[in-house]
């Protein structure tokens, strides 16, 4: 089932489109505020977004760019009620994909998002799929699997996350301040440890038991994955 998130501040038209979508077979969730909106959107896996603009919070371009940079090839589908061409092209430029006017019919946007959803596997055919891997260790992004030397290894969704960003960063050296933004979507605080906890975290899950290690400390600069 596909997954889809609302984000939506008008309950009575957020659960209109989640009973419509459910109905069709779809999976999906609902934020009333841009900011709870944007952070579900981060940190789950979704296959589309339909975004409203004027939203409590943050407002709905400023989610979509942010949306945008961490996770480009997310389809988002814009509802709002402005029909101004400036605010769609507005809605455009910050990177989504498609733009419909309130008061829509259902069956209209529907439409949109399959063609929307085509659109993304089109382009992304490998999206569901995809495998990422250094030296013995796996990491299966469309199951959520991770394997070393063909063992199972059982991450939390933040380990996951992490282990992630250094495989597609691998021979690259990032920092701290890298990791906060892009893992845990916050803003650098030198005063917190917990970059350093969840890499201890990680290296007992995928280095301890073996004898070449994987994720190294350089120090004053910050960590790189790479075979050594």
């Amino acid at each position: 089932m596909k997954k889809i998130l609302i984000v939506e501040d008008d309950r009575r038209i957020a659960q209109n489109i989640f009973r419509g979508l459910a109905a069709e077979q779809f999976e999906p969730e609902i934020a009333y505020d841009g900011i709870t909106g944007k952070q579900l959107a981060l940190d789950k896996k979704f296959d589309l977004v339909l975004l409203d603009v004027n939203l409590p919070g943050m407002r709905g371009y400023e989610v979509c760019q942010q949306i945008r940079i961490y996770k480009p090839a997310l389809p988002i589908i814009m509802l709002t009620a402005y029909g101004e061409i400036e605010d769609k092209v507005e809605g455009l430029n910050r990177g989504a994909d498609d733009y419909i006017v309130k008061p829509f019919d259902f069956r209209e946007l529907l439409a949109r998002i399959n063609a929307a959803l085509r659109i993304s596997e089109i382009n992304n055919p490998e999206s569901t799929d995809k495998t990422l891997r250094i030296a013995d260790l796996e990491m299966n992004l469309g199951t959520k699997q991770v394997k070393r030397a063909g063992n199972p290894i059982e991450l939390t969704a933040k380990e996951f996350a992490l282990l992630e960003y250094f495989m597609q960063h691998r021979g690259r050296v990032v920092s701290k301040m890298d990791l906060a933004e892009h893992v845990w979507h916050l803003n650098f605080d030198p005063g917190t440890n917990v970059v350093e906890v969840y890499i201890n975290y990680l290296r007992k899950k995928v280095d301890k038991d073996f004898a070449v290690k994987l994720i190294h400390t350089r120090p004053g600069m910050g960590y790189i994955m790479r075979e050594e």
